[in-house]
Formats: C-alpha cells, sequence, structure tokens
C-alpha cells in the first residue's frame, strides 16, 4: 500500500493499519472456512461459542508477557538501540520472581508476592543496564548482544533451578491473588473481565501511558530523536547516551514486569524446554513490528497472539478439537511475514542499530 494511498484512510486505521490488516486477514480466512471447507460453519460455531468473558479474560491474563515485551521493545529501539533479548529479560524476571519466593518465609502475606514482584523487575533492569553498556559503551553488535542476553538466560536459569531445587523445574508457591474491581465485576456476562490479577490491569495502564508518554511528552521526543536523529539531540544539549540507556534500562523494567506477571500468576517457574517463557519474548518483539512500534497497535498485536492460544486451550477443553499448540504458536510469525508483505510496512528508526559518538 503506497503513502498516497494510506492518507486517505482514517487515522486510527492509518496509524494501526497492520494491526487491522492482520484482523482482516484472519477475517478473510474465517471466510473462506465458512463457505469452502466442509463443515466449516460448524468449526466457526464452535468458535465463536467458546469467545466469552472468561475467554477475554484469560487473553487479558496470556498476554502479559507478549505486551510488556513488546512494549519494552519499543523503547529500547526507538532510542536506538535494536534489543532482541527481550525473550531472556522475561526469563530472568521469571526466574527471580519465583527463586525469590524459595528464600522469603513461607507465607501468603501479599508483601511476599509483591517482594518477588519488585525483585525480579530489578534483576530484569539490571541485566538490561549490562546490555546497554556493553552496546553503548564498547559499542557491541546489537544483535548478537541480545541473543546473548537470550543464550545466557535461557542456559542459566534451569541451571541455577538444579542448585536450587534439584530440577529444572521448581516447587510450587504462592501467587498473586485476584483483585476485583467493585460494581464493574458484578455486571452480568461481561463481570469476569474486571477480575484479574495485578500485573493484568498494570498492563492495562500501561498501554496507553506508554502511548502518551512516547507521543505527549518531552522525555518521548528525546526518544524518538535518539533514534531517528541523534545529532540533533545531541546538538540541543541532550545526552544521547543517557537517553539511549534509559531506553534500553526502561525496557528491562517492562520486561520484568511480563517475565514476574508470568511466573506469579502460576506460581512456578518452568526450566524444561525453551522455559516457561517459551518464546513470548519473540512473540512480543513480531507484536511490536506488526504494531508499527506504537504501544496500541503492539497491544493488539499481542492480545490477538494470546487470543489464539487461549482460544486452542478452550477448544481442546470445551470443544473436544485436538488443536496443535505447536500450530497456533508459528501463527504470530507468519503474521508478521503476511503482514508486513501485503498490508502495511513497519519503518525501523533510522539510526536503531548505529553506535553514536558524540562531537564532544
Amino acid at each position: 500500500m503506497s503513502d498516497a494511498d494510506t492518507r486517505s484512510l482514517p487515522r486510527i486505521v492509518r496509524d494501526h493499519r497492520n494491526a487491522f490488516g492482520l484482523v482482516l486477514a484472519i477475517l478473510a480466512a474465517l471466510t473462506i472456512v465458512v463457505t469452502v471447507v466442509p463443515g466449516g460453519r460448524e468449526v466457526v460455531a464452535d468458535v465463536s461459542g467458546v469467545i466469552t468473558a472468561s475467554y477475554l479474560a484469560s487473553a487479558f491474563r496470556l498476554a502479559v508477557p507478549i505486551a510488556f515485551a513488546a512494549l519494552g521493545g519499543i523503547f529500547s529501539e526507538k532510542a536506538g538501540v535494536i534489543n532482541i533479548g527481550l525473550e531472556g529479560l522475561l526469563i530472568i524476571g521469571a526466574f527471580t520472581a519465583i527463586v525469590t519466593l524459595h528464600f522469603l518465609p513461607e507465607t501468603t502475606a501479599i508483601w511476599v508476592v509483591w517482594t518477588a514482584f519488585g525483585l525480579a523487575v530489578l534483576a530484569s533492569a539490571l541485566v538490561a543496564l549490562l546490555f546497554a553498556v556493553v552496546c553503548i559503551e564498547f559499542k557491541a553488535d546489537q544483535v548478537i548482544a541480545g541473543l546473548a542476553v537470550w543464550l545466557i538466560a535461557l542456559g542459566f536459569a534451569p541451571f541455577a533451578s538444579i542448585i536450587v531445587w534439584e530440577n529444572v523445574n521448581s516447587p510450587s508457591f504462592v501467587t498473586f491473588s485476584s483483585v476485583s474491581i467493585p460494581v464493574l465485576s458484578e455486571l452480568p456476562s461481561i463481570g469476569r473481565l474486571f477480575v484479574a490479577t495485578p500485573p493484568v490491569f498494570m498492563l492495562v495502564v500501561a498501554v496507553p501511558l506508554s502511548w502518551y508518554v512516547l507521543n505527549r511528552t518531552t522525555f518521548g521526543k528525546w526518544i524518538e530523536a535518539s533514534g531517528e536523529d541523534p545529532k540533533t539531540l545531541d546538538t540541543a544539549g541532550v545526552s544521547v547516551r543517557k537517553v539511549r540507556y534509559a531506553g534500553v534500562v526502561l525496557s528491562g523494567v517492562l520486561c520484568g514486569i511480563g517475565g514476574a506477571g508470568l511466573a506469579l500468576n502460576v506460581g512456578q517457574f518452568v526450566g524444561s524446554g525453551e522455559t516457561m517463557v517459551d518464546g513470548r519474548g519473540w512473540i512480543g518483539l513480531t507484536a511490536y513490528l506488526i504494531g508499527n512500534y506504537n504501544p496500541i497497535g503492539a497491544f493488539l498485536a499481542s492480545f490477538l497472539f494470546a487470543g489464539l492460544d487461549a482460544l486452542q486451550i478452550q477448544l481442546q477443553q470445551i470443544a473436544g478439537y485436538d488443536v496443535s499448540s505447536t500450530l497456533i504458536g508459528i501463527i504470530p510469525y507468519v503474521a508478521v511475514v503476511i503482514v508486513l508483505a501485503f498490508v502495511g510496512r513497519t519503518r525501523m528508526p533510522s539510526e536503531a542499530g548505529e553506535h553514536y559518538e558524540s562531537d564532544e
């Protein structure tokens, strides 16, 4: 789609055309299933039958690590530092949250869970800071450094789990308790949407807040300039180094929230295979590409991918379909290719991945 074509679209569609395109592609696929595939109407009817308030609440919960990773990737990359270590930062956050619970008193007191949550965010932020030092001070290749973060976390967390619990999987610990919004949680049919764990509500706040910070604040303008025109930012007297550090560390904070939210929702760390994070950081990366570096578009893509995951679970448990989770898992990567090839385009910040030397 050309720039001239997109200018004729409504602003909300133009700003999120990749996300809208993904939705339209899915709707087109459903139409084909209904009209062409034998028994397609029954399949679509079963799918629509499991989409309830409980299903949507489950999708929000599953979207937490994906969407927070996507938001973190946006801040880092728009500042000029490509951070593909989002998966590793999620793993660090998830593991730190559970290992903290192991060393804290065994109690259901709320401070225990929040202490584990805070230390998980701190650990992820510190790893992101180390990544920033390697990339900004020592000018390492950002893609290779990001892969190193992921691979180190992927190896370290299961290894440390064996040391602590003599197993790659931890025992079960206390979890976040659900919080109900008064009045709204009692509404018929949709009340379940207003009963969730704290990370879900954090996500609901973080998405519009991230959009506001990036588009309506001075700091957001600095982030934008750092990734697009660092020379001008430097000339204006703003330290490009500090802005890039802030963007990367903020990505660590957001990934820490996502990883801790994932682990503390189930009260366990699973280190087998790809760990319990299981590619959610990579899916977060595809989500912000589809969202074209816009927090709202990234959330829409994250929620859609999480919704597909929740759907396959619901179809197996309720409708009796044997839906492959592996097949569902590759959908985000296929989707990003289809959307970017046929619907819109994602424009990376022009100086993302490039090192900057101040004239000072």
